[in-house]
């Protein structure tokens, strides 16, 4: 991952539970949205599997990294598929050590402010604060105040009406996830109308960013 390509278009795609019959189209439609950026989380069913096929298929028209992280094993196995960018739910202090030791651009979670600094202490590329919807966009101004230098990514809970909230109160990345890329939808091939929600958060945070 390019992290300063990232921050001009600063949105992330989860998908957790996504089938390989299902990939290329999905793939097709976040790229037709205007996406750049997912993560697969390595609790899919054959999740490494399924990353390769993705960087195979993708041709450097989407950054394609691994979330729900939570080991080592998890880690090198997502590295080895081609992953490159690694998120966590939570702070492993392993994964994250090594991510900052080999440049690998790493997104741990955390949520109180202590979890937080810990996290960038560490050596997070950008902390994935969640559940973000716990506390909303008032959450990341209090956090700012003395967090001023720390980025904050927002995932869970991020809408098309409140991205711009989250940017203004110091979010400096989105991401996305069961909310848009609804299993269901998926398996019922509706991929027009994930295209089309997907299309307008894209469209919501180029203009919060211009």
């Amino acid at each position: 991952m390019d992290i300063a390509r990232f921050k001009k278009l600063p949105i992330m795609g989860i998908w957790r539970g996504v089938e390989d019959a299902s990939l290329e189209p999905l793939l097709d439609t976040v790229i037709s949205a205007g996406l750049e950026t997912i993560e697969i989380t390595m609790n899919t069913p054959q999740a490494a599997q399924l990353i390769k096929h993705a960087v195979r298929c993708c041709q450097r028209r989407l950054v394609v990294g691994a979330g729900t992280v939570l080991d080592m094993d998890s880690l090198k196995a997502a590295l080895g598929a081609g992953a490159t960018f690694i998120v966590m739910p939570v702070v492993i202090t392993e994964v994250l050590t090594y991510c900052k030791k080999n440049k690998i651009p790493v997104f741990p979670g955390a949520f109180t402010p202590q979890e937080i600094y810990d996290a960038a202490r560490g050596g997070a590329t950008m902390v994935k604060v969640f559940p973000a919807a716990l506390g909303g966009p008032k959450y990341f101004k209090q956090l700012k105040g003395p967090f001023n230098d720390i980025e904050l990514m927002a995932v869970d809970g991020v809408r098309e009406d409140n991205i711009a909230e989250y940017f203004a109160a110091g979010a400096s990345a989105v991401a996305v996830g069961a909310s848009v890329f609804d299993l269901l939808q998926i398996s019922q091939g509706r991929f027009e109308h994930i295209r089309q929600r997907l299309a307008g958060l894209v469209a919501k945070v180029r203009a919060v960013l211009k």
